[in-house]
């Protein structure tokens, strides 16, 4: 493929990535796609397009990219997926993957049935803790890994209603409804590390103190268990009056432990038995990255931190990038895609029955 022409519908989302892509020696930003006129012709401004759309089937049928990057509002991630894909164009969508089991069957279909890449678009596996955590895994440091949990505490109620006072999409999509509604940036890690999809999951929540109008509990619960046993934790707030922690992680295997900072200031700490004589004894996470950080994180290039996230957005357009050449299989796949989202939908269903253990669906199955 020559130049990978890259177009983008929800321009305030997508702005993340306009930095990666116009920085990668392999693509072009060619339109751009929102229904706030003003929002849109700023965007085009700033990055010089000058393809504007409103309408997103418009768009993939006149500009003709070869790649969207899907960052609108989550109830439309895939039917624009679902869209693009059937228009052969590879698509980079941001999560959740659906909101819906009918959603995630199409999208799976969709995805069959094309020859275009799809990419969930989940930057957290991109964090420089979790991918050296995740190689420390790889390398066996913390032994049989079997518990993981993930936080995302994120006080949202700013962006629940408009200046004008109306509901926004977040209103009604993520605390519009019971359950672990967004569970993918503390699922995503914990998957990355487990490497087990899945299987049952229960959830729970902590009723409904600070504002009763909302369908979600304050705090949500979800708990996960792989085929094998393993357990994952989640826990998700978008309510609760407090400082955000969106990126409390924990890690437990038969022969070490991860901790994450919970904190600003704080570091990130380990405890590994291989490595540490004293059984109380806990080391600076950073003590590993000169042997086990992957390489090009370790000097990573300009063009990498002037993407943003301390490189992740350049990673994960990188990676996207490769996929679409044919150099690798994309990170996160339809089906890992899947594995981070399916076990939300079904969570609400399972605190709707007290807790009641469900099972997760295997999209690799359908």
């Amino acid at each position: 493929m020559n130049e990978i022409k890259v177009a983008f519908a929800g321009v305030r989302r997508s702005s993340a990535f306009f930095k990666a892509f116009q920085l990668h020696p392999e693509t072009q930003i060619v339109a751009l796609c929102d229904i706030n006129e003003r929002t849109l012709a700023e965007a085009g401004k700033a990055t010089g397009v000058t393809q504007l759309y409103t309408v997103y089937e418009k768009m993939l049928d006149e500009a003709r990219p070869d790649v969207v990057v899907v960052a609108t509002p989550m109830q439309y991630h895939a039917p624009q997926a679902i869209a693009a894909l059937q228009r052969d164009i590879h698509v980079l969508s941001e999560v959740t993957a659906c909101v819906s089991m009918d959603e995630a069957r199409w999208l799976v279909q969709a995805c069959r049935q094309s020859s275009a890449v799809y990419m969930m678009a989940e930057n957290y596996i991109y964090r420089k803790p979790v991918v050296l955590v995740q190689a420390m895994v790889e390398a066996g440091l913390f032994g049989e890994v079997y518990y993981a949990e993930g936080e995302y505490l994120h006080e949202l109620s700013a962006l629940h209603h408009t200046p004008e006072g109306q509901p926004t999409w977040r209103y009604y999509w993520q605390v519009g409804v019971n359950g672990a509604t967004y569970p993918t940036h503390s699922l995503g890690p914990c998957l990355q590390w487990i490497q087990e999809r899945p299987a049952r999951v229960s959830c729970i929540g902590t009723g409904r103190w600070t504002d009763p109008e909302h369908a979600m509990e304050d705090t949500i619960l979800l708990l996960c268990k792989t085929a094998s046993g393993k357990l994952i934790r989640v826990r998700l707030d978008m309510l609760s009056k407090r400082p955000h922690a969106m990126t409390n992680y924990t890690l437990q295997g038969t022969k070490g432990v991860f901790e994450g900072a919970r904190r600003p200031g704080e570091r990130d700490w380990v405890w590994i038995s291989d490595y540490c004589r004293d059984p109380n004894q806990w080391v600076p996470l950073e003590t590993f990255e000169a042997e086990f950080l992957p390489e090009i994180w370790r000097d990573p290039p300009p063009e990498a931190l002037q993407a943003g996230h301390g490189g992740g957005d350049y990673f994960e357009v990188m990676d996207f990038i490769d996929a679409v050449q044919g150099r690798k299989a994309p990170t996160i796949d339809i089906h890992k895609a899947m594995d981070m989202t399916l076990p939300g939908l079904v969570s609400q269903e399972s605190i709707r029955r007290g807790g009641e253990w469900l099972e997760v669906p295997d999209s690799r199955q359908w």
